[in-house]
Order: C-alpha cells, then structure tokens, then sequence
C-alpha cells in the first residue's frame, strides 16, 4: 500500500488550504456537536419525565431528516445560483465533481452596472464538501431550535412533516438573503454568524407554532420540572464548547478574525450567565441552573450577530444586556401581556432566541469596529458607535430584523395550516396524560413517577410475590426495607 506521502498520490490542489479546511472541519463538528448530542442532551432532560424521550426524538429526526434534504435541494437553495433576491435556484449537491472542486457561493459576486465584475464572489480555500456539511450543522441546529417551543404536546408525526417544510420555504430564504448573496447581503446588512438567520427565524418560528398547535395541558404548564438537572449542565456544555465553532468557523477560514470571534463568543456568555443569576438572585432569593442555562444561551445568541467584529469590551457590553433585557422580558414583559401569557412556549425559545438576536444585531449596528470590519465583511462598515456610516448600518440591521421576522411569522403559520389538513398539530389529550409510552412506546427510565412518593400499598400484591420468591430462592432471606423512593 502507498504510504500517506507516496509519490504516486494525487497532487494537492493549489487553492487547497489544508489549515484552512482542518479547522472548517473540525468547527463544523463542533456545531454538530452541538445538535447531536448536545441539544438532544438538553432536551431530553430538561422537561418532564414523561416527555423525555419525545423530546430527544424530535431533535434526533431533525438532524437527520435535514441533512438529507440539504444535499438533495436546500443547499443550492440557500447559497446557490440566484432564483429571486431572497432565494436560489435549489438542486442536489452530491456529484463527487461539484464536492471537490473550491467552495464558491456565487450569488456573492458583485456588479456593476454594465455587467463587469465590481467584487468576486466568496471561495474559501476548500472543497465544496466543506462548506456543504458547515452549512448544513447551522440548518440543523436552527431547525432543532424551533421545536423547543412545541415541546410536550406537538404531534411527533405533524413534527416529522414540518422540518424539510419549515427548512425549504423558511431557512433557505432567510440564509440566503443575508449569507448567499441576496438582497440583504448586497445591501449591507450584518450577521457574521445567525443572530438573525439562526437565533432570530427560530425564536419567532418557535412562537408562532407554539401559537399554532396550543397549549400544553394545564397541569404540565403549572409543573413542569427538569427530570434531570446534571444532564441539562451536559447538555448546555455542550452547547457552549460547541459555540467556537459556531462563532469560530464563520470566516471560512483559520485567521484574526476567527480567534478574535471564539474569544468574544465565550466571554459574552460567562458575562450573561452572570448577570442572569445575579438578577435570579436579587428577586427570587437563589440561584438556579435553568436560570444560568438560560443566561448562557441568551449570550451566545446576543453577541453572535457581531462576535468576530465587535471589540472584547464590547462583547462584555452584549453580554450584560443579554443577560438582563432578555430575563425582564421573560420574568416582567410575559406576566403583563395576555397575548405572550397565551402562547405556551415551552423552553421559552422566543426570549432567549428571538430577543436575544435582535438585541445582538442592534448592539452590532452600534459597536461593529471598522477595522474587523474591513477583515471579513465585503461591504465595509462600521457601528454607529464610531460615526461615518455607522447610523445608516443600524437602520439597516433593524430593517433586516424585521425582514426575517415577517418572513418567518408568514411562512411558519403557512406551513402549520397546511399539515393542519392532513394531520393533527397537537396529540389527543389521552396520549397528552401519557407522554412518551403513548406516543412512541418507550420511557426513558425505570423509576418511579414525576416527583410522586411511592406508594406501597398500591403494589402490596407484587411486593408480597416478590418476598416470597426470595425466600425460596435464599432460604435464609430475611425481611427488610421494600426499596427505595426516588423522588424526581
């Protein structure tokens, strides 16, 4: 066999960066990561008992059930050749030709009037491949996002009919018009890495369907507990760790602006997680580990509009507001307005999502430093923070915002009353008082109850059975304690 450095191997292509391609890889792993396991970690764990296994099925079929339609249409929908401003001209992308030859998006490329090239499009130095599976770990994720809204009631068969809905006619557009060289993204708006394509279309999708397939029973929404609290902080880790890549791999490259990116990325979220448990601290007496979750994630998703463009103080700056505005929004805005207090969304998508990539796409139309901005953006600009053109950006950034908000209210409702003709959004109220054996017949541990005492004179018949076995298998059997309670 020809070792790894024969003479005889086919030669490395000259626009190949293997540096380049090894951390691309390697970040697209990390959001990966980030999905699958992470968010069917967190999932799995931070909702009831009963709803566990649900739960970490609807992200599980999500991830996979993008994957496949990214490469059969959605890719080329979202960075391909153009279709309409908003949207590409969708096809498969799987012919080993197309996936080796240099990652290119070529609706980037620029004009001018009479036809001449102005800028060239984007071409990252790897292969197609890359770029293909690094996109496809950001509709993933986006995707799985939106489910955790609908958490504990959605029927999981409507849900399995939602995704590659959802990921065609609502993601593609969005990634489009700001990544792939839509509208937006020639007009000069700013997302470095999904505040708005990720954070923001999922947080209102989220709601929206939230509003679409209703309530949980009554009963659920007033008890609601974790069932298990040390694989929500594994889950949550995993989200975080995942995040330098997030941030890290959106320059399509292993540069300044990369490291600068996983550096402000992780201290918005400690700053946030911070400020979030302060706040829990001050006005409800103690800490929690939801509420730290939940301040983590409101900073990851805050400062990742701007993270590789924004100065490190200006990161700790992101972090306190999205550690505050997002919590008085959640514990103050939601308890004074009938209209938010009727939509039951579960995991609260639409507070640390929603808000907090609004909140972070403002804070990048104030602080987007013009220097990194030159390094990665292909309009160069600046915030408002540092005069110029920096007022005009921020209009735009809350043009784009609404934009994205519109779009997504418009094509999730759509989508929702569609599968409404064929199937039920919410599960029948028996299967509801169930949970997870009713709706895939499997539960995810063998214990007793959602926080119930055990009650022994319910299964005194089974107890007795099970003594007197002992007693014949070990004669010298003695009779003691009859188990143990645990209390979840």
């Amino acid at each position: 066999m020809a070792g790894a450095y024969g003479a005889d191997l086919p030669k490395v292509p000259e626009w190949l960066n293997k540096g380049d391609n090894a951390w691309q890889l390697t970040a697209a792993t990390l959001v990966g990561l980030q999905s699958m396991p992470g968010l069917v970690i967190l999932y799995a764990s931070i909702v009831k008992k009963k709803w566990a296994v649900n739960s970490a099925f609807m992200a599980l079929y999500a991830f996979a059930a993008v994957l496949l339609c990214w490469v059969l249409l959605c890719y080329k929908m979202a960075f391909g050749d153009e279709l309409l401003p908003f949207w590409g001209r969708g096809g498969p992308a799987f012919d080993q030709g197309y996936l080796k030859d240099r990652a290119t998006i070529p609706s980037t490329v620029k004009k001018f009037g009479n036809g001449t090239i102005e800028r060239d499009a984007v071409t990252p130095l790897f292969p197609m491949a890359t770029l293909v599976y690094f996109q496809f770990t950001f509709a993933a994720i986006t995707t799985i996002l939106v489910a955790g809204s609908v958490l504990g009631r959605m029927n999981i068969k409507a849900w399995m009919a939602f995704v590659p809905l959802w990921l065609i006619f609502s993601y593609t557009v969005g990634a489009y018009s700001i990544w792939g060289g839509g509208f937006l993204y020639h007009w000069g708006v700013i997302d470095y890495s999904g505040g708005y394509v990720i954070h923001l279309s999922s947080g209102v999708a989220g709601f929206v369907a939230a509003y679409w397939v209703g309530p949980r029973p009554q009963a659920d929404r007033e008890r609601f507990p974790p069932n298990n609290v040390l694989l929500m902080l594994a889950g949550a880790g995993l989200l975080w760790m995942g995040w330098s890549g997030f941030n890290g791999g959106a320059p399509y490259a292993a540069n300044l602006t990369s490291s600068i990116a996983v550096l402000n990325t992780n201290l918005s979220a400690a700053t946030s997680l911070l400020v979030w448990t302060t706040l829990d601290v001050i006005f409800f007496g103690k800490p929690s580990v939801i509420g730290a979750i939940q301040g983590m994630v409101t900073g990851l998703a805050g400062v990742t509009p701007g993270a590789g463009l924004i100065q490190t103080w200006a990161a700790i700056i992101i972090g306190i507001f999205s550690g505050s505005v997002p919590w008085a929004s959640m514990m103050i805005l939601h308890k004074k307005s009938t209209l938010l207090q009727q939509v039951d969304d579960t995991l609260a998508v639409f507070y640390t999502h929603a808000v907090a990539g609004i909140l972070g796409g403002t804070m990048t139309g104030l602080f987007a430093h013009p220097d990194l901005c030159k390094l990665s953006l292909p309009n160069p600009t600046n915030g408002a923070f540092y005069g110029g053109n920096g007022g005009k950006q921020l209009l735009k950034q809350w043009a784009g915002a609404v934009f994205i908000a519109v779009w997504n209210l418009v094509s999730t409702t759509l989508i929702l009353l569609f599968i409404k003709m064929f199937i039920p959004l919410r599960m029948a109220e028996e299967e509801l008082g169930i949970g997870d054996d009713a709706a895939h017949g499997e539960e995810a541990y063998a214990l007793w109850g959602d926080g119930e005492k055990f009650d022994a004179t319910r299964h005194a018949t089974q107890m007795q059975q099970f003594e007197r076995d002992q007693e014949a298998a070990h004669p010298s059997y003695v009779h003691g304690a009859r188990g143990v309670t645990i209390v979840l």
